[in-house]
């Protein structure tokens, strides 16, 4: 099942980039940019974790954590530019779950996340689809689609797409490909992979030669595009 997450952020940019990753994880998410609507939305809303940042106009992240961890074992995940392992130990002390210093990767956040909800008994269902922008991925019905244009594909380029989609930003190598998508038969050879994503750029890409979804990550494999800001 999704879970419903709670972002406080109030850079809207980050708080718009962390929302795209989430969703795309297959979350319910909530945005606030203020530490009283993050309490009061916590309170109602009950979410299934919360993603906080530490600098925030009215009550910072540090009190809202101090004050929700007294109410509810929610996990939370804190954000901050402070990078001092004091200030880190400071929020774990106040009862956060994890600490992320800025600047992050949005796929690291995304695999924090992923974590804090296993521990907590809360996965994310991985049989959600994956939508980034037109595309979209649903692995229960097999089914690719580009608008309403549906996309046929092979088990094996299909089963490419959505490795790499469900975690977008992180560079998977062509063995890491083989070991998902193959059982890393050794009969099976790396350029295999090549091929595969060849045919599946000319299929899913506007221009295969520019993509927009699979890249190329120079000597190591490919990667799914992450959401732009």
């Amino acid at each position: 099942m999704s879970s419903r997450i709670l972002v406080a952020e109030d850079d809207p940019k980050q708080a718009h980039l962390i929302r795209v990753y989430l969703e795309r994880e297959g979350h319910s998410v909530l945005v606030t940019g203020d530490g009283r609507t993050a309490l009061d939305l916590a309170r109602t809303r009950k979410p299934d974790l919360i993603v906080l940042d530490v600098m925030m106009p009215g009550v910072d992240g540090l009190d809202v954590c101090r004050i929700l961890r007294t109410e509810s074992s929610v996990p939370i995940l804190l954000l901050t530019a402070r990078s001092t392992e004091a200030d880190m130990l400071l929020g774990l002390d106040l009862g956060a779950d994890d600490y992320l210093t800025k600047p992050f990767s949005p796929p690291e956040l995304a695999a924090r996340v992923r974590a804090l909800l296993r521990r907590a008994g809360k996965s994310v269902d991985p049989k959600a689809p994956v939508v980034a922008d037109e595309l979209r991925i649903d692995p229960v019905k097999f089914e690719v689609r580009i608008g309403d244009r549906q996309i046929d594909l092979t088990a094996k380029e299909f089963d490419i797409l959505h490795a790499l989609a469900g975690e977008p930003g992180r560079p998977f190598t062509r063995a890491q490909i083989l070991e998902q998508v193959f059982g890393f038969d050794h009969h099976v050879l790396e350029r295999t992979v090549d091929a595969h994503v060849m045919n599946l750029r000319r299929k899913i890409e506007k221009d295969p030669t520019n993509p927009r979804y699979v890249l190329t990550v120079q000597g190591r494999g490919y990667k799914f595009s992450e959401p732009q800001p």
